[in-house]
């Protein structure tokens, strides 16, 4: 081996080669740094006297799968100049890590391909070894994101563990980064990022969120001048689960066996679009026979339809005169639920028509929830909560490909 390989393969800028050793499967590479590298590791000054020398051993990037360290002398100096007395500076490692820059490259690049404890495995260090790289660099990305070229925004909560455990996150409906996550899920949840948004004087558009009443007086509070869009996707969802209340109780009341057959099961043939029906199965025809026993569940069933058709209207004044018709119709069915929705939409009406002014939604990050899912299914969750916010915050760059 020479100085000249270790450079390439290594990228040991000023050493010289002088042996190397092979103990217990590892690769012992004796290296000595070059005049130039001796030098105040504070005003870099080379007007130093010389005080011994302490021998230093960090691990480098593996050869195939043999761990290989570097054994360096590092010299102690005394500074004419400034008159410090210390070690150089190896520059290739930082202070009081065992591993050098290269190596922390090297496992930063598995870690973004492979688990923590997969990368740990394969460079046979500790899961916290990995780990800790790991989180340096995302903190590093993603800690602080720029906010203040953010115009529209969308705000909701995921769930991260049970017994009512909950994140808040912001993202970014431009780029699709999140911004912001937070513990909870109120309106204090979010105090962290108002605060930070309000120092970059951001001119927020429209923000994105469900009817979650938190939520909305935390934007009202902060944001007064931008508009609140209720997403189409919780309000419908709302109505679904009305839906199903109707059924579950229906089949209680009734006691035709024929009309008790002929709702039993037909729950997500209710939720389903008429065009998504499947045929095979004669999901239309359950349908059809479940409608025409079951008054009740017939007129929900069509107002949820017609629920439906709120966000294709052709302009904000007829989406007015299409949500008042619903609204009255609810209104005056007679089943409870159906009247509980009416009341929702009519307190929350200005958000679902301000789909006509910002045509936004919180969508792309329901698809953000689903990798978050996703991602801590893959690590069989997440002891440290920090670690998990950073990599949620570095969520939009990651890749998901099929394996097979």
């Amino acid at each position: 081996m020479s100085t000249s390989l270790i450079y390439h393969a290594f990228g040991l800028r000023g050493y010289d080669y002088v042996r190397q050793d092979f103990i217990a499967g590892n690769i012992i590479l004796k290296v000595q740094p070059q005049d130039d590298l001796i030098r105040c590791p504070c005003c870099r000054s080379r007007n130093i006297i010389r005080h011994g020398f302490a021998e230093r051993w960090v691990q480098t990037v593996p050869i195939g799968f043999k761990p290989v360290w570097l054994v360096i002398p590092v010299q102690r100096v005394g500074c004419r100049n400034c008159g410090v007395v210390r070690l150089i500076d190896i520059q290739i490692a930082e202070p009081r890590r065992w591993y050098t820059r290269a190596f922390e490259r090297y496992a930063l690049a598995l870690a973004k391909k492979m688990t923590i404890q997969d990368v740990a495995d394969l460079l046979g260090v500790g899961w916290d070894t990995i780990k800790s790289i790991f989180k340096r660099y995302l903190f590093r990305r993603f800690s602080k994101p720029k906010l203040g070229k953010l115009r529209y925004i969308a705000i909701d909560e995921i769930s991260v563990r049970k017994g009512q455990k909950y994140l808040t996150l912001v993202m970014d409906l431009e780029s699709g980064a999140v911004v912001f996550v937070g513990e909870g899920r109120s309106r204090e949840t979010l105090i962290p990022f108002w605060e930070r948004l309000r120092k970059t004087r951001a001119k927020i558009a429209a923000v994105a969120t469900d009817m979650n009443a938190g939520y909305i007086s935390a934007i009202m509070e902060s944001l007064p001048e931008s508009a609140i869009v209720f997403d189409r996707f919780h309000v419908v969802k709302l109505m679904n689960e009305k839906i199903t209340q109707i059924r579950r109780q229906l089949f209680r009341e009734l006691t035709s066996p024929l009309e008790r057959k002929a709702v039993k099961g037909t729950r997500w043939i209710l939720l389903k679009n008429p065009e998504n029906l499947d045929e095979t199965r004669d999901e239309k025809e359950r349908l059809d026979e479940a409608l025409r026993l079951n008054k009740p569940l017939a007129t929900a069933y069509y107002l949820k339809e017609d629920l439906r058709q709120l966000w294709s209207q052709p302009d904000k004044a007829t989406a007015e005169k299409v949500i008042a018709d619903w609204i009255a119709r609810a209104e005056a069915s007679d089943i409870r639920p159906l009247q509980v929705m009416a009341r929702t939409l009519a307190s929350h009406r200005f958000g679902i028509l301000a789909y006509y002014d910002h045509p936004i939604s919180s969508g792309p990050i329901e698809g953000t929830n689903n990798k978050i899912k996703t991602l801590k299914r893959q690590a069989y969750g997440y002891r440290d909560t920090e670690l998990f916010k950073l990599r949620i915050m570095g969520i939009h760059e990651a890749k998901y490909a099929l394996a097979g």
